[in-house]
């Protein structure tokens, strides 16, 4: 016999031209000169072992688990034992989750009756790594190999290792392997099985390219690591310490500032361990300080410093210099453009390195492909390593050259938001020395930019707008603080450049905060104009998010410091911002003035498509006053002038405007036309707010002339749109509007889902009064399908509303309403009651019209009741009431109805059929008389018969 071994004793036979050898006892390596067909038998006494004990504060992986589970499962594998990679952070869990699983296969009866092997290879720990010749020497010892028997070569111990686990398992003694923390395939490449059965779990802080079936493990989300760090002090205190429930709030935020990594949350649970009276109030302020925080996140025998440090010093230069200077981007995440302005290098070098951080999970990738972000305890430890190579790292030119790109990039993309015209003058423009000298300056501005290595370009409207969208969070970001670090020409340049873009998207908030950074840095370098724009800005800004009365403020100050300069085009459009803002508070005369006065400076210095923007402007106040000829006039001038000067968008905010002119004068043909042209033009142009505008307006138009179907599915639409933009007082508008045109078109139970659908939107939003004309308008439609006791559900909750939201007026209506379901439900009782409320309210509030209409409705409910003196009576007051308002024609209906009842002739409480029939030709009296008057006619008889956006039914 030739080769090393060991073994008790070779048996060898011969049969008809087959040797066939059995080794008991032992394994023997290289040949065996008696024969060719070797079976190794193995000990039974060796008991593989060495897993670790698995925690009981495990929570919040139980899909994980169970995935690798199903790996691991007899047959799971496809001609090759199953390998299964856990890749993730540094005290992400990789470890725990393994032994978990592991420990839960062992215990499945027959999955891995050999037993399971388990190996740390301190992959990142220079001091304790291990070799995989060193590995598998403990391994082949676990499973009762004696040292002289194993060779001393790494090839032969692991040819030696994956003989053992293949004799294992043909005995069906199958195996599982755990290979923990291993940093490189050459770690652990010749440890991997052979044979078809044996399992293999690895984790790594690397994506190993091993055959693998591969596993990210991502942090925990904020409800599972407060129950990790609840569950976690019970385990160190025992159940007897509830402080992680009784402290809820604190728990979340410790839970957020060690941003569910489970190593920061045991050291923070053993930090709150330490003293069984702190409080987890203490220890979250003791977490908030950002630079110290990784400070406070250690403990004797462990640190998340400590765990990042093992990664890092597996980096090369050129990746650890990257990954220091990730952290200079203020946003959450940065793109692989904006990774290449910070070390100079070109894209494709740049994403290289950042695929190398990936796959050491320093660096995440983001959900679409070129965005990167880090985990915010790794920022925090990147950060301590830039500062302490600052200088090294020529930080302060890296964040040049990025906040640079930034300003470039968003000057290309906005290009694309503004009207030809527009971008060509701005494009063409240069700006001129003397400007330049001042703003360097007034700003400090020398070296503030630098060029970047790559340049942002956009071909089309939708590549600038998702660009612009994609990156909002970093734009914003470097507006507030690019000026802290001594770039204040970027946090200016990016807030001019992204008015536009946020007040397109509606992106309010963030534009009160951008414009507010922008005055104030104007104002702390002394920057008078700046300061003025900026105030116009922020006056926009405000007028939209409805703090119509700031924005004045701020747009008469814009225009007082601007007009110190003298820049004449400026102050014009300081002057048509506060005309809007003038409009918004309800002072009509002063917003016309304001939109006049910059017409007439525009018109001076011939500004084509701004004077198209103040006439449009105008042409709203003009409408609000009822002026609609002049409205219409100044709308259809707009339109034309932005259509001549390219201005798109601008063309079709004046359309829309014409076609509510329009419809004013009830010219609902023609504005179904101008509506459609608008909303065309602003889908074409992508600008979903106001193309969700122009549907509802359109879908009402719509309905004016009968086309109900069209006005349903312009109101969807409109609901669609207003929705995906997250604007939900307009996406209850559009829902009502939805409601009407259903109703109108007999399709009430539609109709009441539309209108319970919008009074749940107002509710969600708190908005109230609103809430109170979506039930309402939903009471009408229930009545109309006579689904009475559910109308006189809504009714009541649409009473409550308005009351709750202090609209008495409302409360009347809705009274009214609940009113006439009531008689129409044979409830005339119940309905003079609230008839009689109705009744009470307008009279309180001064209404006296629906005063009057709501006697007339007590009238027919006491009608039914045979309560014949009181209706004379009511109806008398009715009479009154029109008559004391100029309604003289209803009053003197209502009066020649009761003359000619002959009431003497008449029995006490006894009233003939004539009385009941005269009662609806009253009513229809009345409704002709309102028609002529042109007051929206609300009267009928026991259905509906009118759309109305305040709820309002007939009596």
């Amino acid at each position: 016999m030739k080769g090393d071994g060991f073994g008790r004793r070779l048996f060898g036979r011969r049969t008809e031209g087959t040797t066939s050898n059995t080794i008991t006892g032992g394994v023997f390596l290289n040949a065996v000169v008696q024969g060719h067909t070797v079976t190794v038998t193995l000990p039974p006494q060796v008991t593989p072992a060495g897993l670790p004990r698995a925690t009981t504060s495990f929570t919040g992986r139980e899909t994980e688990v169970e995935l690798l589970l199903k790996e691991l499962a007899p047959g799971a594998g496809s001609g090759a034992g199953p390998v299964s990679a856990v890749a993730g952070l540094a005290g992400v869990g990789k470890t725990e989750l393994v032994v978990q699983a592991a420990t839960r296969a062992e215990r499945r009866p027959g999955w891995f009756p050999g037993g399971v092997l388990f190996v740390d290879m301190f992959g990142y720990d220079p001091q304790r790594r291990l070799s995989p010749g060193a590995a598998l020497l403990g391994l082949l010892q676990v499973l009762g190999l004696p040292g002289e028997y194993i060779p001393a070569g790494e090839q032969d111990r692991a040819a030696l290792f994956r003989s053992v686990l293949a004799a294992y398992a043909a005995q069906d003694r199958r195996l599982l392997l755990v290979i923990d923390n291993a940093a490189t395939v050459a770690q652990v490449t010749p440890l991997l099985p052979s044979d078809d059965s044996t399992a293999t779990l690895i984790t790594s802080r690397h994506t190993l390219a091993v055959g693998a079936r591969l596993h990210d493990l991502d942090v925990l989300d904020v409800e599972t690591s407060v129950r990790l760090l609840a569950d976690q002090l019970q385990q160190l205190r025992g159940p007897a310490d509830t402080r992680g429930h009784d402290e809820p709030q604190a728990a979340a935020e410790i839970a957020e500032l060690c941003a569910g990594l489970p190593l920061a949350l045991h050291i923070a649970a053993g930090l709150l361990a330490d003293t069984g009276t702190r409080t987890l109030a203490s220890l979250a302020e003791a977490l908030r300080a950002a630079h110290t925080r990784l400070d406070r996140l250690s403990r004797e025998d462990r640190a998340v410093r400590a765990a990042f440090d093992l990664s890092y010093r597996q980096l090369s230069p050129v990746q650890a210099r990257l990954f220091r200077l990730l952290s200079v981007n203020p946003g959450p995440d940065a793109g692989t453009d904006a990774a290449a302005c910070l070390v100079d290098t070109d894209a494709h070098r740049a994403e290289t390195l950042l695929a190398d951080l990936a796959r050491a999970h320093l660096v995440e990738a983001g959900p679409g492909w070129g965005r990167w972000r880090m985990h915010d305890l790794v920022r925090l430890y990147a950060e301590e390593q830039s500062d302490a190579t600052t200088e090294a790292d020529a930080r302060d030119a890296a964040r040049a050259r990025l906040f640079t790109y930034y300003v470039a990039a968003t000057a290309a993309a906005s290009a694309h938001l503004q009207p030809p015209s527009v971008a060509a003058a701005l494009t063409g423009r240069s700006v001129p020395a003397e400007e330049s000298a001042r703003i360097e300056t007034t700003y400090g501005a020398a070296g503030q930019m630098q060029p970047p290595p790559v340049v942002a370009t956009f071909s089309t409207r939708e590549q600038a707008l998702a660009w612009l969208e994609t990156e909002r969070p970093n734009l914003v970001a470097v507006c507030t603080t690019a000026g802290v670090h001594g770039h204040r020409t970027a946090s200016i340049g990016l807030a001019s450049l992204l008015h536009i873009f946020l007040s397109f998207r509606r992106h309010l908030s963030e534009l009160i905060t951008v414009t507010d950074s922008f005055r104030a840095i104007c104002r702390q370098a002394g920057d008078r104009h700046g300061e003025g724009m900026a105030l116009s800005n922020l006056g926009v800004a405000l007028n939209e998010a409805g703090r119509s009365d700031e924005a004045v403020t701020a747009h008469t100050q814009a225009v007082e410091l601007i007009g110190e300069t003298g820049d004449r085009h400026d102050v014009g459009m300081a002057l048509n911002n506060l005309g809007l803002a003038l409009r918004a508070v309800g002072r009509f005369d002063e917003a016309i003035t304001a939109h006049t006065r910059a017409l007439d400076i525009y018109r001076e210095i011939d500004a084509r498509h701004s004077e198209g923007l103040a006439l449009n402007n105008l042409g709203q106040v003009l409408r609000a006053l009822g002026r609609f000829d002049e409205a219409i006039t100044a709308h259809t001038r707009a339109a034309e002038i932005c259509r001549e000067t390219g201005d798109r968008q601008g063309e079709g905010l004046a359309l829309d405007n014409l076609g509510a002119d329009l419809q004013e004068v009830r010219q609902h043909e023609r504005a179904v036309a101008v509506h459609a042209r608008a909303a065309d033009t602003f889908r074409e142009l992508d600008d979903r707010r106001h193309e969700a505008e122009a549907r509802h307006h359109l879908g009402s138009a719509l309905r004016e002339v009968g086309r109900f179907d069209e006005a349903a599915a312009a109101h969807t639409r409109a609901v669609e749109l207003f929705g995906d933009g997250g604007d939900r007082s307009d996406e209850g508008m559009a829902l009502t509007g939805l409601g009407l045109a259903l109703r109108r078109n007999g399709r009430y139970a539609e109709a009441a889902v539309a209108h319970t659908r919008a009074a749940e939107v107002y509710r969600e939003i708190g908005d109230r009064r609103n809430e109170g004309i979506a039930l309402s308008n939903l009471g009408v439609a229930l009545q109309e399908a006579e689904r009475f006791d559910e109308a006189t559900e809504a009714y009541e909750q649409a009473m409550q509303a308005y009351r709750e939201a202090g609209d008495r007026q409302g409360e009347g209506v809705a009274a009214n309403n609940l009113g006439n379901n009531l008689r129409a439900a044979q409830r005339s009782a119940d309905a003079a009651v609230a008839h009689r409320r109705a009744a009470d309210i307008f009279r309180a509030v001064g209404d006296r019209y629906r005063e009057g209409k709501a006697l007339i409705g007590l009238c027919l409910a006491l009608l039914d009741t045979e309560q014949g003196e009181q209706v004379r009576r009511h109806y008398e007051r009715a009479v009154g009431t029109f008559a004391g308002i100029d309604e003289h024609e209803s009053a003197a209906l209502v009066q020649r109805w009761l003359v000619s009842l002959h009431p003497g002739a008449i029995p006490p409480g006894i009233f003939p059929p004539e009385f009941h029939q005269a009662a609806f030709v009253v009513l229809l009296g009345l409704a002709l008389a309102e028609a002529r008057s042109g007051r929206p006619s609300s009267w009928g008889g026991r259905r509906v018969l009118r759309d109305r956006s305040d709820g309002s039914s007939t009596p």
